[in-house]
């Protein structure tokens, strides 16, 4: 699983430069469930094969 979530990992320089779509707000990167979370949108966007997937329709709606 650590192969899985390192595979995943955003290169930390894109995080830097990467905004919620919806809120233009900073993302934090969720490495336990491989996701980056906007706070303020409360939606948590997948990465899949490292890949960022930065769709409001494609985030998980955060409780």
């Amino acid at each position: 699983m650590a192969d899985d979530t390192q595979r995943n990992r955003p290169d930390p320089k894109l995080l830097e430069l990467l905004v919620c779509p919806l809120t233009k707000t900073q993302l934090t990167y969720d490495a336990e469930r491989g996701e980056l979370v906007s706070k303020a949108a409360r939606l948590a966007y997948p990465i899949r094969n490292g890949i960022p997937i930065m769709l409001p329709s494609e985030a998980r709606e955060l409780d």
